[in-house]
């Protein structure tokens, strides 16, 4: 293994970048611009059982140091990811990638889960317990722990590969519910999905988005995620993927430093369609600038000062 090399549930990653659903479509369109295979995976666009248009437009306003989304988990469904978007994957992609799911009921979370566990190209499973941006599911399934907690034991019941719950910041207590899916079997935990935010439209004096409100995400949350991540590395034994406005190699280590043993890129995907390239390649530099040999080391450095 590199000295950039991970570990996360057992699956070894060349390196601990992976581009956040929802920001990197499912990897080939990337692929026209870059060798996508440098990256350690990446968590592909979060997929329903149903084929989802998503929300009415206006669904994007910026803000100060970030963006707000209400795309509300537009997807052609999961019939359809496999027999169109997995194959056309595997012409460019040839690792293990993160299927994201999400659903409006449990039934829905396994079926969809099922049918992708049968994938060989599937390594792991983010369960989206966290989008803000949809009515009757997503985050309604993560603000709480028993329903966090009942989510994760019907996927864990339906599946043979590892499960990553994705946790919502928009909680009073967030460790209680990384605990409740830890109980639960969960195999790792990722955090942070994004803020609710909102933006208003001074001239029309209505809001900007159609959604009203949406997921606030870039540079200005990543205090916020960093603090979250160091909360929940503390709490948990099993392995956490932080996110939340990370833009640069500095980053990385900041959120392994916190407890992280991967980091996921999001909305600086949207800024530059090179960021994951360019932060893998500035890891090294960046490393041998604070004295890191290897970045599996470093993981949970910060709680042993």
């Amino acid at each position: 293994m590199g000295r950039l090399s991970v570990t996360l549930c057992g699956l070894p990653l060349d390196n601990p970048v992976i581009p956040a659903s929802g920001t990197f479509g499912y990897g080939y369109e990337f692929a026209e611009l870059y060798d996508i295979n440098m990256l350690g995976t990446f968590s592909f666009k979060g997929t329903t059982g149903q084929a989802r248009f998503g929300n009415p437009c206006p669904r994007i306003a910026d803000c100060t140091s970030g963006m707000i989304n209400a795309v509300g988990l537009q997807n052609p469904g999961v019939d359809a990811v496999i027999a169109h978007e997995l194959p056309e994957l595997a012409k460019v992609f040839h690792k293990p990638v993160m299927a994201n799911i999400s659903g409006f009921s449990l039934e829905e979370y396994c079926e969809v889960a099922r049918k992708l566990d049968a994938c060989e190209q599937i390594g792991w499973f983010e369960v989206n317990v966290s989008c803000p941006n949809v009515h009757g599911g997503g985050m309604s399934f993560g603000t709480q722990p028993e329903a966090a907690a009942e989510v994760v034991r019907a996927v864990k019941a339906a599946v043979h590969k590892p499960v990553l719950v994705k946790l919502s910041p928009n909680v009073t207590d967030i460790v209680s519910i990384a605990r409740a899916c830890e109980d639960a079997g969960a195999d790792g935990i990722s955090l942070i999905n994004t803020l609710l935010g909102m933006r208003m439209d001074i001239r029309r004096r209505k809001p900007v988005l159609a959604n009203v409100m949406g997921g606030f995400s870039g540079p200005a949350i990543f205090p916020v995620a960093l603090r979250m991540v160091y909360q929940v590395y503390q709490a948990v034994h099993i392995p956490v993927v932080g996110m939340g406005g990370v833009s640069c190699a500095r980053d990385v280590i900041e959120m392994m430093l916190c407890g992280a043993t991967a980091v996921e890129i999001g909305a600086q995907n949207l800024v530059s369609p090179y960021a994951c390239r360019d932060i893998i390649e500035a890891l090294p530099q960046v490393m041998d600038e604070y004295g890191i040999d290897n970045l599996q080391d470093i993981v949970g450095g910060g709680h042993r000062v």
